[in-house]
């Protein structure tokens, strides 16, 4: 046994040592006590965050809780070997709903349309294509078509209703008969037209464009391809059923997270040859995903539950337009509004710089938009979609009146 052995004023000292110690622990107790205490008074007594009016894009929605429950519940496999379950229903169920023979599930709608591009051009470094000038592959997805495809374009301007100038298509046209010139292969359009303010091709149209490919040209093998990221905001628009709008088109891709509100996702849909070429080309790209069921669960809620509700976002947007025009704000197409879209200009009077515009209208009433669009960058444009509601219109537009025409 170990005896120790401390003189008195040793054993006072350490009595005093275990004293200060626990004072230190009660007065540590305490002050975490006070602390938590002061938190939950700061948090009953704060005022709730402001709710943010976010019109820059739709691509900005939030996936529902249901949306994210449908993903706990998916079954997955490899995808890349072709064994995830959700994934091939997703596929089969866009692929009926446009009454196409496939479907290929792709990461980003950039990516969809850059193995269509590769597809329908079968890797042929001669290979030109016709698409408009204001087109969104064009402009917003980083040339890939050039850089990484090996496609040659020849822009063709767009009319105010998205559609191409057909005497400008036609001259645009080269057969594989003349060694100055790449061969036309491919026509892209868009639609809904993003830069021309959700504008909406009727399918009479596509049929046009079909029937210039598919007969005219018959024998050169021309094929026509859709940019379709919100395709379904312009059958919603028109009345008419997704494959009665594409019935012209080859291909097609559909966005699942814009006005769908899934958090990502493209649809690519065509014949059976042209998505196996698509899928090479989506393995090349960096695409192929393995267990993606989980995301494509949500996608396949989103299609079977917010495609109707579409409609709400055009109201909302025409109402957009239809108070900024009352209020002297210069809009396209003297404020005529299809889909989600609206771009506006600013009333002369108004002093403030896009910029300015933008961070006042953040910073006072918590909306969000972007400018910087056509006409020298002068216009403003706003995207409705289901996380903004009739409330965040109006204070949007109380917002913008109140910034510019004070």
């Amino acid at each position: 046994m170990l005896t120790l052995r401390l003189s008195r004023s040793k054993l006072s000292r350490l009595s005093q040592q275990l004293n200060l110690v626990k004072t230190t622990q009660f007065h540590t107790s305490q002050c975490s006590l006070l602390t938590a205490q002061h938190r939950q008074l700061t948090i009953q007594t704060s005022p709730p965050p402001r709710q943010i009016v976010d019109l820059r894009s739709d691509t900005v929605t939030q996936p529902t809780p249901s949306m994210l429950h449908a993903a706990t519940l998916a079954p997955t496999g490899d995808d890349v070997l072709g064994e995830d379950p959700t994934v091939i229903a997703l596929q089969e169920y866009v692929a009926d709903l446009f009454q196409k023979e496939s479907a290929l599930y792709v990461p980003t709608g950039t990516m969809g349309n850059l193995c269509a591009i590769l597809a329908h051009c079968h890797y042929n470094k001669s290979a030109e294509m016709i698409l408009g000038r204001h087109s969104h592959i064009n402009l917003y997805e980083g040339g890939g078509y050039g850089n990484l495809a090996g496609v040659s374009a020849k822009q063709v301007s767009e009319d105010e209703n998205a559609m191409l100038d057909l005497d400008e298509v036609q001259d645009a046209f080269h057969a594989d008969n003349d060694d100055h010139y790449a061969k036309t292969t491919l026509i892209c359009l868009e639609n809904t037209h993003n830069m021309l303010g959700g504008v909406a091709l009727p399918p009479s149209y596509i049929d046009t464009i079909g029937s210039l490919a598919h007969r005219t040209w018959e024998k050169h093998g021309v094929k026509v391809h859709v940019d379709g990221a919100r395709i379904f905001n312009s059958a919603i628009s028109q009345s008419v059923s997704s494959s009665r709008l594409c019935h012209g088109a080859d291909s097609v891709s559909i966005c699942l997270s814009k006005g769908l509100g899934a958090p990502m996702g493209s649809v690519l849909v065509g014949d059976a040859e042209f998505i196996r070429l698509a899928k090479r080309a989506r393995k090349r790209l960096g695409g192929g995903m393995r267990q993606s069921g989980v995301m494509a669960a949500m996608g396949m809620y989103a299609l079977q539950h917010n495609v109707d509700r579409l409609a709400e976002d055009h109201e909302n947007a025409q109402t957009l337009a239809r108070e900024l025009k009352n209020a002297g704000f210069w809009l396209p197409r003297a404020g005529k509004v299809d889909t989600n879209v609206v771009f506006f200009g600013l009333p002369e009077s108004c002093k403030l710089k896009k910029e300015e515009l933008a961070r006042a209208l953040y910073e006072d009433f918590g909306v969000k938009i972007t400018g910087g669009y056509s006409s020298g960058g002068k216009l403003f444009r706003l995207v409705t979609h289901m996380d903004v509601d009739e409330k965040g219109v109006q204070r949007a537009v109380a917002g913008i009146i109140a910034l510019c025409c004070r």
